[in-house]
């Protein structure tokens, strides 16, 4: 699921032209780790790689709601995402000069994205409670 996510956040932006700001690009981050702190539940398929792997996606998929609701109730209304916590960990971690097609803030905070009128961010916000519930289900299972 939070590969698929990034991938259709990828398919918006370059075949429907919704430019990511640096919200979006944290987003898409707290994806990519979801997908590698799954690996070691699906590879082992022991009990505790997959409580461990559960645990882990779970926090960070609520890092991912925290993210997604700040940009909806925060960084949506101001101009610019320059400086402020998700532009600071983009550009430190230089996800944007090794990645720039992925990784590279390109619009404001400010930009009003939608699809099928729902804002981007809520959208986003869905999917990360989606998968907290799911991974903490899984999580949960493996006690």
């Amino acid at each position: 699921m939070s590969v698929g996510a990034v991938g259709f956040a990828l398919f918006t932006q370059f075949r429907l032209g919704l430019e990511p700001c640096a919200w979006c690009v944290l987003q898409r981050l707290i994806y990519l780790c979801i997908a590698a702190a799954a690996i070691p539940g699906m590879l082992t398929g022991t009990r505790l790689a997959s409580w461990f792997s559960g645990l882990l996606m779970t926090l960070l998929s609520l890092s991912g709601v925290a993210a997604a609701g700040w940009h909806f109730f925060v960084a949506s209304k101001s101009e610019s995402c320059a400086f402020t916590l998700a532009d600071r960990i983009v550009r430190g971690l230089a996800l944007d000069e090794l990645l720039p097609d992925v990784f590279s803030a390109t619009a404001p905070c400010s930009q009003k994205a939608t699809l099928l009128g729902v804002p981007y961010e809520l959208l986003s916000l869905a999917m990360f409670a989606l998968l907290a519930a799911y991974s903490f289900w899984v999580m949960r299972r493996q006690r």
